[in-house]
């Protein structure tokens, strides 16, 4: 693999490599805040400049500038090598490359740094941005002088909605025009547009539109400043107190991959953000994926019931047992979730088929919605996949399928993960009231929870670590954030105790014992691909 060295590390690049790409692949940072590695170069913001050695027996390209000369007080031509900036320059084999450790450099990076901030309003303690603001951290890396010029600056609008999610302060922007770039390559959707010149530049939305396409928060996330903050994050926390667990979304059958970040004061949820993978999703999440984090906390089931009395999860656990105790085999089924974990569907499947001896498997989950070419799966649940191939020899049937068998008198028993339903509402319910046993393993309010006979709360995504399946079935693990609420256990662990209960080997007390009990029949969905 060609190579060229960067402050004298050797740096591996790929064929159409810019030195910042490069760069970047090997975990080396060079400042910047126009380029970004998913949008095209636009090379307006001068802060990756770089210094390219020439080859042995070449001069080196050079510029006359004028430089201020403290002792004469005034200014003095003098010769300075030209800079280049690094993403735009191709990488070549044996080219020398210095970033910080060119002194000129780093005194035009200070200037660039100077320059962006002459108008910029020293406002960081109210920024949302603030504590993860490109121009807070390069400016104790490559500046830190206070601000020379004394005249007032230029004020723009502030606090301008651009559609239903996103507010705009054209006082913080630097015009990088990451945000214009990313609508119209993107979600091709040029809503956004850059206006006027020189410290009148600002962003604008075209006439007569505003910024609300399915994946207007993004624009926001790629905005390295403060001038783009996103409403429904806006004013909520501060991110020093926040940490980062690696999460899959829960929004589509996408799956992709992300960051939920949460207080660990409050055990509670914030936001999502995307996690780099370019075999799923790229650098980007739509509006619908980054606002599932809601999920974790909005319409839990916390508490067990029998009878929608509210009682101790082991006694609902030991009325469950005695019900599965005295099942009509020929008249039970078993409702498997694409909203849950592999493991947990995993866990009923081995309850319900080694033990149990049930061989009617049905899926439940949200009904399909709207889905495009860019990332949104029109399955809005992210466990289609694996909860069909846990059942490996009997695969699960359509839920409307189990509906009919209730209605006709066929089914009267019936295991269920999950809460939501496929299909219309009220006739679902309608045939389930008809049961004379539901047993219900729940995460939210739904369908099925509320004509459960025995309603136990299991966690959700991001109160316990599992494993999902894309649309494109590739495993992903995603980890557990929060404590669980209320009484809630993990889905897999109520269905253990379950079987434990009634003496059937499932004494599983870690998510280790389940992988272990997965190997044989359905290891690959257990044993996700290295994470990247």
């Amino acid at each position: 693999m060609p190579m060229f060295k960067l402050d004298g590390k050797e740096v591996p690049f790929q064929p159409g490599d810019t030195i910042i790409r490069a760069a970047a692949r090997a975990g080396i940072d060079i400042p910047h805040y126009c380029w970004h590695p998913g949008l095209s170069v636009a090379a307006n913001c001068r802060m990756c400049l770089v210094e390219i050695l020439p080859e042995p027996g070449r001069k080196a390209l050079s510029l006359d500038v004028l430089s201020w000369d403290p002792a004469s007080g005034s200014l003095r031509p003098k010769r300075k090598p030209k800079l280049q900036p690094a993403c735009q320059i191709p990488a070549t084999d044996g080219m020398v490359v210095l970033s910080d450790q060119s002194p000129h450099v780093l005194e035009a990076r200070a200037a660039v740094q100077e320059f962006l901030l002459l108008n910029h309003p020293v406002d960081c303690p109210i920024c949302d941005q603030a504590g993860e603001c490109k121009l807070q951290d390069y400016w104790l890396a490559h500046q830190r002088t206070g601000k020379r010029m004394r005249d007032e600056i230029v004020h723009k609008p502030k606090a301008v909605s651009f559609g239903p999610t996103i507010v705009y302060d054209a006082e913080r922007c630097i015009v990088c025009t990451r945000c214009v770039r990313f609508c119209a390559e993107i979600a091709k959707d040029p809503v956004l547009e850059k206006r006027e010149r020189g410290n009148l530049s600002e962003i604008a939305v075209s006439p007569g539109r505003q910024l609300d396409h399915p994946y207007s928060l993004m624009t926001e996330h790629v905005c390295p400043v403060g001038a783009l903050t996103s409403k429904d994050f806006r004013f909520k926390a501060r991110v020093w107190f926040l940490r980062s667990a690696r999460s899959v979304c829960q929004g589509c059958a996408t799956g992709c991959n992300a960051w939920l970040d949460f207080d660990p004061r409050y055990q509670r949820a914030y936001r999502y953000r995307p996690r780099d993978n370019e075999q799923v999703n790229g650098h980007w999440m739509c509006d619908e994926g980054m606002l599932s984090y809601r999920s974790a906390h909005k319409e839990r089931i916390v508490d067990a019931t029998i009878e929608r009395k509210q009682v101790r999860v082991e006694a609902a656990i030991a009325r469950a047992a005695e019900l599965l105790s005295a099942l009509p085999l020929e008249r039970s089924a078993v409702v498997l979730s694409a909203q849950h974990s592999n493991e947990d569907n995993f866990a009923l499947v081995t309850l319900a088929k080694s033990h149990l001896g049930i061989g009617e498997f049905f899926l439940a989950g949200k009904p399909w919605g709207e889905g495009d070419a860019i990332l949104r799966n029109a399955d809005k649940n992210p466990n289609t996949a694996g909860a069909n191939d846990v059942a490996t020899t009997t695969p699960p049937r359509p839920f409307d399928q189990l509906v009919q068998a209730i209605e006709d008198g066929r089914i009267t028993h019936v295991i269920a993960l999950g809460s939501a339903v496929p299909m219309d509402d009220e006739r679902a319910r309608a045939a389930l009231k008809k049961l004379r046993v539901l047993i219900s393993i729940a995460t939210w309010d739904g369908a099925l929870p509320a004509c459960g006979t025995v309603v136990l709360p299991a966690c959700s995504w991001a109160e316990a670590d599992g494993t999902w399946v894309n649309a494109k079935r590739i495993a992903q693990r995603s980890l557990r954030a929060l404590q669980p609420a209320g009484n809630a256990r993990p889905g897999w662990e109520l269905v253990a105790r379950i079987g434990s209960s009634m003496q059937f080997p499932m004494k599983w007390a870690r998510l280790q014992d389940v992988h272990r009990a997965m190997a044989p029949e359905a290891g690959a969905i257990a044993a996700p691909s290295p994470e990247p």
